[in-house]
This record gives structure tokens, C-alpha cells and sequence, in this order.
């Protein structure tokens, strides 16, 4: 039984390439046609790969993450506007202050070489 799933999943993503190529390649040759209906085209033939292949057990798989990740998301607290430019603040001033004290010590080590080779 769990062979002839796998069998047909294989036989169904073969198909979602058959039809990625199709776009592809259709899109290509028919490039004389009118751009609008090659993009018609495009999407009817994308949404039909896209719903094949989401009849296959990793297709399945991959909405249900999907949809999973969209709902850890809404559980996401964003900061506030306030909070956002406090923070934003507080590193550009610590990124300004490492910056100092490399700067100083680059000096300093640049002043202790030049003195001990000159």
C-alpha cells in the first residue's frame, strides 16, 4: 500500500515539472501572443501546478508547515513605534562607541609599531 502512494507522489511530481516546463517553455515559444494572455495562462497553469502538488504527502506536509508558521506568527508581540526607535537608538550608540574604542586602539597599536620599528 505505502509503496503505490509513493509511486503515484512520484508520478504526480513528475507531472508538476511536466507543467513547470510547460510554462516555461510555452512562455518561450508563444512569445509572439499577446502578454496578458501568455500571463493568464501563466497563472492557470502555475495555481493548477501548485494544487497537484499539493496533493502529494510532502505537498500536504508543506502547507500544513505553512500553515503552522503563519499561526506562530500571529502569536508574535511586535514592538511598539516607541520601543522600536529607543532600541534602534541604543544600538547605533553602542555600535558608535565599539567604533571608538577600535578606532583608539588601532591607533595605538599603529603609534606602538611605527615607534618600535623606527
Amino acid at each position: 500500500m505505502k509503496s503505490s502512494v509513493r509511486s503515484f507522489d512520484m508520478l504526480k511530481w513528475i507531472g508538476v515539472a511536466i507543467l513547470v516546463v510547460a510554462i516555461v517553455g510555452g512562455n518561450a515559444y508563444y512569445s509572439s501572443v499577446s502578454l496578458s494572455l501568455r500571463v493568464t495562462v501563466m497563472i492557470i497553469v502555475g495555481l493548477l501546478t501548485i494544487l497537484l502538488a499539493l496533493t502529494t504527502t510532502k505537498g500536504k506536509n508543506a502547507f500544513q508547515f505553512v500553515k503552522d508558521a503563519r499561526g506562530e506568527l500571529r502569536k508574535v508581540v511586535w514592538p511598539t513605534r516607541q520601543e522600536t526607535f529607543q532600541t534602534t537608538i541604543m544600538i547605533a550608540g553602542i555600535v558608535i562607541l565599539v567604533a571608538l574604542v577600535l578606532w583608539g586602539f588601532d591607533t595605538l597599536f599603529a603609534y606602538l609599531v611605527s615607534t618600535v620599528l623606527i
